[in-house]
């Protein structure tokens, strides 16, 4: 075992040297289809699918995608939700020789076109609902895209749902023609299965398998290139670290997380499929029915980004059912407060760890052990098997600075699971991909700032993009709100930085409150006092009734960026004299 100071807080059994299979996605997911035949995958709204049903579905997608021209170098994008129609598409398209591309159902008409374009999309799967369909209509003609593929949830309901949904869901759905731009999902799975198989290169890891795109909280979404080396190493390593607790082949797991998300689609997707687990699929994140399932289908796992936790915690039949089923949850996407984690296994026993990644590391980074008698407050855990984490100088980029809570620089990861760059921006990958001799793998400088304790547990500062300058001095957003999230009246809180001109730069706080309860700025600054330095204390405070989020639920700095940004130009304009 490497000798890395965060390896003595791994599980028994859990080795940092990791044994990643040298297999394309698509391969493995076949080879687990023909371990757990007849093991139900997925069970949507109440319809069962097994593996065994995936395999052929899959198949019949990677022949009808043949048809229409996929092949390698062609791009098909997936525009879904959490349906059975996202699994048979992506192993289809694999399977065709082609490159997935992630669309998300929350994207802007704006963003929807340069992601066309800037992908290469060629052919699309989308559903025939009114929140999606007219979208991705509109770019035809458009853009490059040439044909849509069109599902419906009645594909994959059980009778008679399939029959009456619709009837019942009539108003939400939209008419789409029967042209050449359009194909139903149904026609595109009528053939034989038979398509032609194509080999990859032997370096799983210049083979691009997914193209997806960064958050664009400033500027254009980048495409990270995933390629099939790196998303199988994140597959491995999410293996590895919980395989002293599971069972292959026994697990079900709550998909509630898109699966246009990287977090989603790689720990949770490919991860039960390597592991033979079922998945409880939702369309959408509906917390009655997701707490309702918790006590009638038993699930054993419930990854989650914190905002699912913290509806649970409040949801008033959560405290009436039984939820021991559950085992382990992991928190990603967001910092998780302390508050939320305690409530949380109080009220089902399980066990709720935080994760650390970013779509660039296919999302694996770091992680909580499991074993709850080693867990760091505030930490995020250890780097993953395969991992190493390094803090980097942000005065000299190539300094790598010693453990110790005093040396906060920039997180790097160096692993497997980095990716292969961004698509067509090769100047945009140099600046965060670089080579290391400890490592025959890629490092990524993440942005994020943070330090490594002695025992090489990762505490995140705060993302550098963030990193508030103020009067000279470095104030760093989230040390303001873990200290705001302690007081009681708090249920979010998101900190940013406004322009100040004597500071420069200078916190603005931004809450939600809980039902019923209420706060000033003055009875804030006292909760402040003694947990925060002098020159981080906020000089603005905001209650809102909603603080704006992305759509995988995690709190959205971007917007209230825009807006401050917006009143500061438009107090300046006002204040400048009259042009003569």
């Amino acid at each position: 075992m490497a000798d890395y100071p965060w390896v003595k807080s791994y599980p028994q059994g859990v080795s940092w040297d990791l044994d990643i299979p040298k297999q394309p996605l698509h391969e493995a997911f076949e080879e687990a289809c023909k371990k757990y035949g007849d093991r139900p995958l997925t069970d949507f709204l109440d319809k069962i699918t097994t593996f065994k049903e995936y395999k052929e579905l899959s198949d019949r997608a990677a022949a009808g995608f043949q048809k229409l021209g996929v092949k390698p170098g062609v791009h098909v994008g997936l525009y879904l939700p959490n349906t059975p129609h996202y699994i048979v598409a992506f192993f289809g398209v694999l399977k065709a020789g082609g490159r997935v591309v992630n669309y998300s159902p929350l994207d802007a008409a704006r963003e929807l076109e340069f992601k066309i374009g800037d992908s290469e999309t060629d052919f699309l799967v989308t559903l025939d609902v009114k929140a999606l369909y007219p979208n991705m209509a509109g770019m035809l003609g458009k853009t490059r895209l040439k044909k849509l593929i069109v599902g419906s949830i009645a594909d994959f309901l059980p009778f008679p749902k399939n029959l009456l949904y619709p009837i019942a869901k009539k108003a939400d759905l939209a008419k789409w023609p029967r042209d050449a731009q359009h194909m139903s999902f149904k026609d595109l799975l009528k053939n034989d299965g038979a398509y032609t198989k194509h080999k990859l290169g032997d370096d799983l890891w210049e083979e691009v398998a997914l193209l997806q795109y960064t958050g664009g909280t400033t500027g254009l979404p980048k495409a990270a290139m995933l390629t099939h080396g790196c998303i199988t190493a994140a597959m491995a390593q999410g293996q590895a670290w919980t395989t002293p607790y599971t069972n292959p082949g026994t697990e079900k797991i709550v998909c509630v997380l898109p699966l246009f998300h990287i977090y989603a689609l790689s720990g949770i997707m490919l991860g039960a499929v390597r592991n033979g687990n079922q998945l409880i699929l939702y369309p959408r994140p509906d917390v009655d029915m997701i707490v309702n399932d918790l006590g009638k289908k038993k699930p054993t796992f419930l990854p989650g980004v914190p905002t699912l936790y913290t509806a649970i915690n409040k949801h008033p039949k959560a405290k009436e059912l039984d939820l021991s089923s559950l085992k382990i949850c992991m928190s990603g996407g967001a910092p998780l407060p302390i508050e939320v984690q305690t409530a949380f296994e109080k009220l089902t026993g399980a066990t709720l760890i935080e994760g650390y990644g970013l779509t660039e590391t296919s999302p694996t980074g770091a992680i909580c052990p499991v074993d709850k008698s080693v867990r760091r407050v505030g930490s995020c855990g250890v780097p993953m098997p395969g991992t190493i984490v390094e803090i980097r100088s942000l005065e000299d980029g190539e300094k790598v600075l010693p453990f110790g809570k005093d040396n906060v620089g920039e997180v790097c990861i160096i692993g497997p699971q980095v990716m292969k760059g961004y698509w067509k921006k090769p100047e945009e990958s140099d600046k965060v991909l670089f080579s290391t001799p400890r490592s025959n793998w890629k490092g990524l400088r993440t942005g994020d700032m943070g330090y490594l304790d002695e025992d090489g547990w990762l505490f995140l500062v705060d993302r550098s993009k963030d990193l508030i300058i103020s009067s000279g001095y470095n104030v760093y957003p989230r040390m303001i709100e873990e200290a705001t999230y302690e007081h009681p009246a708090v249920d979010e809180v998101i900190v940013i930085g406004i322009p100040d001109d004597y500071r420069g730069e200078a916190p603005k706080v931004f809450v939600k409150l809980k039902p019923g309860a209420s706060l000033t700025f003055d009875e804030l600054k006292t909760h402040l006092t003694g947990k925060i330095g002098k020159h981080e204390f906020p000089v603005a405070f905001e209650i809102r009734n909603e603080l704006p989020k992305t759509p995988v639920g995690k709190l959205s700095k971007k917007e209230l960026k825009a807006e401050e940004k917006e009143k500061y130009e438009a107090k300046k304009k006002a204040a400048a004299p009259a042009a003569s």
